[in-house]
Parts: C-alpha cells; structure tokens; sequence
C-alpha cells in the first residue's frame, strides 16, 4: 500500500502478475551469464524488455550498460535504481534445471561462468520494477531512472567499466539524479527479510602490489644473499601489526590481506625477488588514509632493515558503500510497510565492497540487502563459489521495496 497527497493505492495485483515473469526472466539470464564487460545478450535482452514498456533507452553506456528513463505524469525530482548485470568465472555445480554451463575466457584461461553472486537476480527484479511502474504512471510525481550497470565484479585488466564509468559518461545526469537505491541478494539472509546499515554499509577496497628485491644465492649459502621471500614474511607480520595494533578496530573494521605471492623456481636456490597481491577493506576515511600511510612507509623500511629493496602500490577498487543517514532515516516507513517491521533488521558494516559506493559520492543513496536463503538449508550457499543458490520467493520483495522506495521518495518532491 502505497500513499500519494492523501490518496492510498495498492500495488498487490501488480505485484502478483510480475513475479512470474521475475522469476522466468531470472532463470534465463542465470542459464545466459556473461563475464564483466561482455554482457552483450543481456543488454539486449534487458534494452528490449524497457522498450517494450515505453521507455526513453539508452545502450552501450559504459560499454554495455542500459539506463531507461520513465517519466510520471506529473513533473518532480529524479529516482535511480540499479541493478548490476555481470557474472562470475566459475564453473556452476548444482543440479538446477537451468544452471548455467557457458564457458568463455578469462586472462587467458577458459573458466566457466556463473552468476554466483545473485546478479541475476538483481536485473530480474529491476526490470520487474520498471514494468510495474510503467504501468502506473499517474503515480509518479517525478522521474525514474533505471540503470543496468555492466562489470559490477570488476573490468577485465586494462579496460574501464562498472560504476566509475557510468558515472564519468554521465548516467546521473540529463536528467539530474536527486537519489538513488540498490540492492543486493543475500544468501545467508532468509527470504523475506530486508538488512541495512546506516552510514558506513560495505567497505571500500583497495589492491596493493608489493615488489621485493633481494639477492640470488645458493640455497645452502643464505649468508652470500639477500633472500626476499624472508622479507615478504617479515612485510606480511608487519601489515598485520597496523590492524592488529593501530587501527581503531572499535570505530569500524578494517582488513589487511595478502592473497598471493610470487617468487623463486626451485627449492635450494634464493631467489633474486618476490611479488605480492594483496586486498586492504576499510568503512572509515580516516582509518583508510592511516593504513595507507603507514602501509607506505613500512614496506620500504622493512625491506632496508633485511638489506633489501621494496615497493609497494595502492590502487582504488570501490569506495566505502555509504548510506546516506537523513535517506535511510526517511525512507524506513516505506521498508518497513513493505516487508513488516519485524522483517525490516539493522546489520553490522560488511567488509566486502559494491561499486555502488560511486553512485553514492555523488548523490545521496540507500543500499539495502534482500533475504535469499534457500528454505531448509543449515548453512547457506556461499557467494563467488560454485554452490551458489538462492530462494526465488524472495524476488517479489526486492520488486516491492525498490517500486515503493521511489514512488515514497518523489512524492516528497
């Protein structure tokens, strides 16, 4: 039940008529995944459906992103919503009727592909929103913008894309975006149930290179070399000392990780150098420049004191997914009329990250976390792995929130 000046409205009929469509339209995109930037039939199949309901379209937005513009009838502010549209390389292992057993390339490798992280499921419902919408028109008192984002999961290497793109080519602006809301699918999160965090929600990510330089030797002769893989050990125990010992761990949380390293080519020789790649997740600005920082300054100076060389370099990722306060504080009687306030449950931050979070240095934004657990299972199907499952029961709530989230938000314009 919705609400515009005074007058009440229900949805409920609407609702009922898309979810099996929601729900069709799922299975087809999960059993058709398309790696990040490569989402080529998706885009067609997403720009057609938007068409169909009488939307302005625009494609290839950011390569292979879809926005689709409804106006209402009458004039207001501008809603977004967003949907991420790019699947994983990994091989499905289940025995779903329509899982997916497409294969493509992958830095070189043939890798299969997967919508192991429920992506499917947010392009369903986002499309099932629109066409809910496009049918009610007289109660839209503004704009909606819907955007499919394309390589949520990244870009391939040496490409630009996800929500940085979007956003350097313009997707919220002509027209102006006043606010915009997302979702993600859960599968730890029953069906039914809506999770959110005020401010900080999901944590920026950032990459880091660190390159050691050493000095080869026999491996029987450690004394007429500099060994880096020494080094790497000791720059390892010295990143954790800056969570474990300098980061303000009762503000927000903060990570450190090292997920490969690279050296040397056989066992009784030291190597001349070592690589590692590594992941740093902060939700606080201020704790994200002191690790930074101290990250900079540790790596080069462990290195001297072992009598070898090191660098390091810190890339951008995401930024901290950030729900604006004064939005979510707005926008919870809406949640909570949809799902029930019972279902409608606070979360502690996640420290995995969501481009989203350029959607939101822009304009305000609302991010929430849609119950996906399969019914029955004690331990739920992790995301990025190849068990992967999620309840489609849940998919009607998603369509719910976002359809009631806008309608609520522009007819207070």
């Amino acid at each position: 039940m919705g609400t515009v000046q005074g007058q009440q409205w229900s949805l409920e009929a609407d609702y009922k008529a898309i979810e099996p469509k929601v729900i069709e339209w799922r299975r087809d995109i999960h059993q058709n995944p398309e790696l990040s930037n490569r989402e080529f039939k998706t885009a067609e199949k997403i720009a057609a459906h938007l068409k169909s309901l009488g939307l302005e379209v625009q494609t290839g937005v950011a390569h292979t992103g879809v926005v689709g513009i409804l106006k209402g009838k009458k004039s207001g502010k501008v809603v977004a919503l967003r949907a991420d549209i790019d699947a994983l390389p990994v091989y499905e292992r289940n025995e779903l009727p329509f899982r997916s057993e497409v294969t493509s390339e992958f830095l070189g490798e043939e890798v299969g592909v997967m919508h192991a992280c429920g992506h499917d499921t947010h392009t369903a419902i986002l499309m099932g929103v629109a066409e809910v919408l496009s049918k009610n028109t007289d109660k839209i008192k503004g704009t909606v913008k819907f955007i499919f984002q394309p390589a949520e999961e990244g870009p391939p290497p040496g490409e630009e894309g996800g929500a940085l793109l979007m956003v350097k080519e313009g997707v919220l602006k002509s027209p102006d975006v006043d606010a915009i809301f997302g979702l993600h699918i859960i599968s730890e999160t029953p069906a039914g149930v809506i999770r959110y965090k005020s401010g900080g929600a999901m944590a920026a990510a950032q990459s880091f290179t660190i390159k050691v330089k050493g000095k080869q030797s026999h491996g029987s002769q450690p004394w007429s070399g500099v060994d880096p893989i020494l080094i790497s050990a000791k720059i390892i125990d010295g990143l954790q000392s800056i969570i474990s010992r300098e980061a303000q761990l009762t503000n927000e949380a903060a990570v450190i990780t090292v997920g490969k390293i690279k050296s040397g080519v056989r066992f009784n020789i030291i190597p001349e150098d070592a690589e590692m790649l590594g992941t740093i997740r902060t939700l606080d600005y201020g704790m994200k420049d002191h690790i930074n920082r101290r990250m900079m300054e540790m790596v080069p100076d462990i290195a001297k004191a072992y009598g070898g060389e090191a660098s390091i370099e810190i890339n951008d990722a995401t930024d901290i997914t950030y729900n604006d306060p004064d939005l979510v504080a707005a926008m919870l009687p809406t949640l909570n009329r949809v799902a029930g306030t019972a279902n409608v449950q606070t979360q502690k931050a996640i420290t995995g990250a969501e481009d989203f979070s350029y959607f939101q240095k822009e304009v305000p934004g609302f991010f929430i976390f849609l119950g996906g657990m399969t019914p029955g299972n004690k331990e739920p199907f992790p995301h990025h792995t190849p068990d992967f499952r999620i309840d489609e029961s849940g998919l009607i709530l998603g369509v719910k929130a976002l359809t009631e989230l806008s309608l609520d938000y522009l007819k207070e314009g």
